[in-house]
């Protein structure tokens, strides 16, 4: 996966070449990734949907994250982006089915790991269930929800914590229900201000 070939940019989006995947994220390259958000409304209130990443992955094992989402290949477009979906959570959707919401810019730098990404954000309106979903073990371990407008609340700094529910393939394969509070120390650590943007574009299509 770290020798995989990724199209990489300046500030200004001009594309520069390829890099491989662990160049990109050692030297701070700017580049294209996928995200896909999933929400469904079901008794008059609306949820949105997280995925556990596993604890096998080198970068932020255990915590939740975008419910499907991962880097565009050099060879690739956006639109072939849609194919994280069924490899990640096991649900097909063709890309007509999706809402674009913006490209986001965002950075996160840690010791060794620069994550310079040009998010292509996607909100997906979903009526399937918890049983529906088919993880890819090596990348997910559960599939959880939040009332939207806790989530909303949280990312503006208005609640510290929200209820999640859901499942989490535990080490026997099984799936065990999850049902508890959460704060900002269990999401992977996007910036305050991507939460507070991915918030307000979700928020414009379901209110």
């Amino acid at each position: 996966m770290e020798s995989e070939k990724i199209k990489i940019f300046d500030k200004d989006r001009n594309e520069l070449g390829v890099a491989t995947r662990e160049e990109v994220h050692r030297f701070g390259y700017w580049h294209e990734t996928f995200h896909c958000w999933f929400i469904a409304r079901e008794e008059e209130i609306d949820y949105i949907y997280f995925q556990i990443r596993s604890d096998t992955k080198k970068d932020y094992p255990n915590l939740l994250d975008i419910t499907a989402a991962g880097h565009i290949l050099a060879h690739e477009t956006v639109y072939d982006g849609v194919r994280e979906i069924k490899e990640e959570v096991g649900i097909g959707i063709s890309m007509n089915e999706l809402i674009s919401l913006d490209v986001i810019e965002y950075c996160v730098v840690r010791e060794d790991f620069v994550d310079k990404e040009l998010a292509h954000t996607f909100l997906y309106l979903s009526k399937h269930g918890f049983d529906e979903y088919e993880l890819q073990k090596e990348e997910v371990s559960g599939i959880v929800r939040a009332r939207f407008n806790d989530f909303y609340e949280f990312c503006m700094g208005d609640k510290e914590e929200i209820r999640i529910q859901g499942f989490q393939i535990d080490k026997n394969e099984k799936r065990k229900p999850l049902n508890r509070l959460v704060n900002k120390d269990n999401f992977v650590p996007h910036e305050a201000s991507f939460y507070k943007r991915i918030a307000h574009l979700i928020s414009k299509h379901i209110r």
